[in-house]
């Protein structure tokens, strides 16, 4: 079973499984956090998959992990905050793409880890960006979150900043999340494709890695636990940041 997993996702079977669990990891984060899949996966495994063989496969993914989350979403979100998100994201992934494949893979894998790091530092620091909470503000936040889809997977994390930023309850802004993440599904798949990304070898890696990532989220969804809420977000962005400095340092050295 082991080495047909490892065929599918085209990988030395120890890899293979060590993607796995990588993603089932995520996917529990994911699942109690309200974010960080994408990110966790980035710093853990982008030694293992360079960031752009790694970006598509994880389209797959987040979009299982969406699907999952998307009926709390569709209720609590603001469609006046996911839609410039949505519009700005757009334009931005294209040139994250291109600054990804424009490069050699050890640049593209160090700038991703650089990526995850600063935005998990600065959230972490809990460092509010005034700007982002205006309206022209919200639309650049949807371009910078496609710029950092494109390079690493991580738009989610950008628009986490302008969470932070805007002071506004949480509930709404997860769910105008997962709004703008469902809406951009379609665009950054046509982009994908139109970067000859989106290949068999890609969609291969998307379907095997949806399944511990969607068992990792419903495992999750169970752990969560209201009392330790306030805790669930420091963790998890310590234990990206701490990820992502591990990778800087492996791939330095």
């Amino acid at each position: 079973m082991s080495a047909l997993l490892a065929a599918w996702l085209a990988l030395p079977e120890g890899e293979a499984l060590t993607l796995l669990f990588i993603v089932l990891l995520a996917g529990i984060v994911r699942g109690f956090s309200g974010f960080g899949l994408s990110a966790l996966t980035m710093a853990a495994a982008a030694l293992i998959v360079p960031p752009v063989q790694l970006i598509p496969a994880l389209w797959f993914v987040e979009l299982t992990a969406n699907l999952l989350l998307m009926k709390g979403g569709f209720r609590d979100g603001d469609l006046k905050v996911a839609l410039p998100l949505f519009i700005g994201g757009t334009a931005g992934w294209p040139l994250g793409l291109f600054l990804t494949t424009s490069v050699s893979t050890e640049t593209s894998r160090l700038v991703a880890l650089l990526l995850v790091a600063a935005l998990a530092a600065l959230q972490l620091a809990n460092i509010r960006i005034p700007a982002m909470a205006t309206r022209p503000g919200l639309y650049g936040t949807g371009l910078l979150s496609g710029v950092a889809s494109g390079l690493a997977s991580i738009g989610g994390m950008v628009v986490a900043v302008y969470i932070l930023s805007s002071g506004q309850p949480a509930a709404r802004m997860r769910g105008s999340m997962v709004i703008y993440l469902v809406l951009g599904s379609a665009t950054s798949l046509a982009i994908l494709l139109a970067f000859g990304l989106m290949n068999g070898e890609a969609l291969a890696r998307g379907l095997v890695l949806s399944i511990p990532g969607a068992l990792g989220v419903l495992i999750g969804v169970r752990l969560f636990t209201p009392r330790l809420a306030l805790w669930y977000r420091p963790f998890c962005l310590a234990l990206i940041a701490g990820l992502a400095l591990w990778g800087i340092g492996r791939a330095l050295w």
